[in-house]
């Protein structure tokens, strides 16, 4: 078990690196992995005021059928999933809070989609300042944390 948690990343997922290498090719600039904001963020876009999240269905709770719940130490997992989800709402509160526009580009997303599809709605958000969220998928999240370790 420790080895395949060893194999799973924070940074330059494949997620992530898909999304990169389409907006890089639409001539997109960003900075990755921003220390000094809140989170480090996955992609963000100075010029824009934007930052882009690409987060995991799994980890962070998307609701889609890739949010799967661990059966063995059942608890451990809920209270981690809670943290997981709270941690990202504090986040983008704080990053709203420091001006930036924030969005949320979903795992399976990016994997089922056209990449025009996507790829177009993103790269409108960016560069929008009137558009302040995007939320790529929409977010499925239970709205109590509770209903996390519950079997359906």
């Amino acid at each position: 078990r420790s080895r395949m948690m060893s194999g799973i990343r924070a940074k330059d997922t494949r997620p992530e690196l898909v999304l990169r290498r389409a907006l890089h090719a639409l001539g997109f600039r960003y900075r990755l992995h921003v220390r000094n904001l809140p989170g480090k963020p996955d992609l963000v876009f100075p010029k824009y005021r934007a930052i882009i999240q690409v987060h995991g269905c799994f980890w962070h709770r998307h609701g889609c059928s890739k949010t799967t719940n661990p059966t063995s130490n059942s608890e451990f997992w809920h209270a981690k999933f809670a943290r997981n989800v709270e941690r990202d709402r504090e986040i983008e509160r704080q990053l709203r809070e420091l001006g930036w526009r924030v969005g949320t580009v979903w795992e399976c997303e990016l994997s089922k989609k056209s990449e025009g599809s996507w790829i177009d709605a993103i790269s409108g958000f960016i560069r929008d300042e009137a558009l302040k969220e995007l939320d790529l998928g929409g977010s499925m999240r239970s709205t109590t944390i509770a209903e996390f370790g519950k079997k359906p």
